[in-house]
């Protein structure tokens, strides 16, 4: 494997840290156990590529000069010096998390996300993502072994939320977050994920990476085309192809969604939750999360609005004989308990799935918009659609592609839980 940057960091015993940077997910209550110290000998760090690298490195490529660029991202209403200070943010904190481990004597290899990938994985005895959520969550879905801990740095905490990282005290204080890891002053949290069989005519388990892509509709779309026709080629016959279920390398650890490339055109498709019947659906698409993505896009989704919870409570009220006082207190406690409810613990060993806008009319039906379950299963109908796991793998899922998805406890991420 070629090393693209290999530096001694802080040696704790003969384990590993891996350090890695990236962009967008959420965490949530920690259902946790108490932890030993952990003392690992080999880190990788997995860096972001930041706005200013990829401004940089798309524009290279067409043959501009810097100061093209910089003319040009004026043109487009961004600042070509804001970019650059929030690229030496970034950097200032991966060095930082480096220099610390390397006065512990751990050895450490740094790696771009694009550069990320299994031989890295299996090098390090940990991995630390430096960045943000995005990030966390590309590294995540590759670490396989829930014997593998995972932690989230976030480097630019004012520019992102990291809901998935440490504290944001630990961004510029990572010899703190060290020592309390040697001291085993945390908790592990093991977060479930989700597993995904695809099978059925016209499947492609080769997935199109979107986290360094920014792709049009109709490159997307090429992609896909492109992925399909190699894997064809290579592959057996027509019946080897539909016969056997394939257990896709990926793990979601926030969700999974399905629907329509283009988000204005119905998804058809048929869905039966823990093996029950088959119902015919059209919607906006379907989520399938676990509890750490229950904060995330599956909770934007299922919310309400105070003005809505207002208007129902408004209709209850004329229909009975409650006496309801309707002040905004009052609306505001409502809203926020539904709210809350929606949310559950990240090690919760069920899946909850959300339809989104379902059409309902004499043909299509849905019994049940949104639940949990141990498992669903999805048939595509559609045209030009796709299974995306975390918002950053896409795989192409039409007409005739099944997907199981489900949980495994061998599936579970191993994270750590570190107090403020």
């Amino acid at each position: 494997m070629t090393l693209r940057s290999v530096v001694k960091l802080i040696r704790l015993g003969n384990r590993s840290f891996i350090l890695l940077h990236g962009s967008s997910g959420r965490a949530l209550h920690a259902s946790s156990q108490p932890a030993t110290g952990f003392k690992p000998a080999k880190v990788a760090v997995v860096t972001k590529t930041t706005r200013y690298e990829f401004e940089q490195q798309r524009y290279r490529y067409a043959g501009l000069s810097e100061e093209d660029l910089k003319q040009l991202l004026a043109l487009n209403g961004s600042s070509y010096s804001g970019l650059l200070e929030r690229h030496k943010i970034h950097t200032n904190s991966v060095d930082h998390i480096v220099k610390s481990l390397q006065r512990e004597g751990i050895e450490v290899q740094v790696v771009k996300r694009g550069e990320y990938d299994e031989e890295v994985v299996q090098w390090a005895d940990a991995i630390i993502s430096a960045g943000g959520d995005g990030t966390m969550l590309l590294v995540a879905s590759k670490v396989l072994s829930k014997d593998k801990p995972v932690v989230g740095v976030n480097t630019d905490p004012e520019r992102s939320e990291g809901h998935l990282c440490l504290p944001v005290q630990y961004t510029h204080g990572f010899p703190d977050a060290l020592e309390k890891l040697c001291r085993g002053e945390f908790r592990w949290l093991w977060r479930q994920r989700i597993r995904l069989h695809l099978e059925g005519t016209g499947i492609n388990p080769t997935p199109v990476d979107l986290h360094e892509q920014q792709l049009s509709l109709e490159q997307h779309s090429q992609a896909h085309r492109i992925t399909t026709t190699n894997k064809q080629q290579r592959t057996g016959t027509l019946h080897e192809r539909l016969s056997k279920p394939r257990l896709l390398p990926v793990r979601g650890l926030n969700e999974i969604f399905i629907g329509e490339s283009l988000s204005s055109r119905a998804s058809y498709y048929e869905i039966s939750v823990d093996d029950g019947p088959w119902e015919k659906q059209k919607s906006s698409g379907l989520s399938i999360c676990t509890g750490t993505g229950s904060k995330a896009w599956s909770y934007n989704i299922n919310n309400l609005a105070e003005q809505s919870v207002e208007g129902v409570l408004k209709i209850g009220k004329s229909r009975s004989s409650l006496d309801i006082q309707l002040n905004s207190e009052f609306i505001d406690k409502v809203t926020a308990e539904y709210n809350n409810s929606l949310v559950f613990s990240p090690d919760h060993n069920l899946l909850f799935f959300s339809i989104r806008e379902p059409i309902a009319n004499r043909v299509y039906s849905c019994s049940r918009q949104r639940g949990f379950a141990n498992k669903v299963c999805v048939r595509s109908r559609c045209w030009d659609a796709c299974m995306v796991v975390d918002g950053g793998t896409s795989f192409e899922f039409n007409d005739g592609a099944i997907a199981t998805i489900s949980m495994s406890e061998g599936d579970q991420l191993r994270t750590v839980v570190l107090e403020s």
